[in-house]
């Protein structure tokens, strides 16, 4: 049986081409990811408030599949209404489905106070709009934003095509000694492959959105597996 240690659920949106292959590359044996799709082609304030009102009927599809999680796979999607959103967001699909839901703006920001990270760099492919809600979002729980860099793209098939290098360069660009750690955001950039060498290059902790809802996930279906090439995260938390 797939899923004999855990079913993960995932709700990404329709134009994400990278999250599910970037968990399904680094999943533990015996943890099976199932996923549904929720219409969104561009990163946008009033795109991503209208995927929001499908969630709950995506998670009903997922339901069915007898998922024991559900992970809400979209950042900016999870924190654009501000503080607390991401609870709210999640509240409203666990009562109607009765799964627990986490979301990657949760998993960010459990992963940064696990790693004690206070004052932090931001990179993001997203325009100035949502790069400023963002900041908004951080700053409103607790986090200090040195600085937040983007690559100014709205549509989200291109922030696919990015290659996991553009954002090696840029979070190395950013570096800033007094940085506690840097947050590389959106779960439809590619991450994983950089992690290990820029925690190595830079001397600091690394979260990446895909990276801290994976973390996230297993650590709340009671799977403590440790990936080294994920970073400091998933090897010592």
């Amino acid at each position: 049986m797939y899923g004999w240690r855990g079913r993960l659920g995932l709700i990404v949106p329709s134009s994400n081409t990278t999250m599910e292959m970037e968990l399904h590359d680094y999943l533990p044996e015996g943890v099976s990811l199932h996923t549904t799709r929720i219409p969104l082609k561009n990163v946008t304030e009033e795109e991503l408030v209208k995927m929001n009102t499908l969630a709950v009927e995506s998670a009903r599809l997922l339901r069915d599949a007898g998922v024991e999680l559900i992970l809400y796979g979209c950042t900016s999607g999870s924190l654009i209404g501000g503080k607390d959103y991401e609870k709210k967001l999640e509240m409203e699909i666990e009562d109607e489905v009765n799964v627990p839901v986490i979301s990657t703006s949760t998993a960010v920001i459990e992963a940064l106070k696990m790693l004690d990270a206070r004052e932090i760099i931001v990179i993001s492919p997203y325009t100035d709009e949502i790069n400023a809600m963002e900041k908004e979002f951080l700053e409103a729980n607790s986090f200090e934003v040195l600085d937040i860099r983007g690559f100014g793209i709205e549509e989200n098939l291109q922030i696919g095509r990015l290659e996991p290098y553009e954002a090696y360069r840029l979070a190395k660009a950013s570096f800033i000694e007094e940085a506690d750690a840097i947050f590389i955001s959106c779960t439809n950039l590619r991450t994983f492959e950089i992690i290990h060498a820029l925690e190595r290059d830079l001397g600091l902790p690394v979260v990446t959105s895909n990276q801290a809802s994976l973390w996230l996930a297993l650590r709340e279906m009671d799977v403590m597996d440790r990936i080294p090439e994920l970073g400091k995260l998933f090897t010592e938390f």
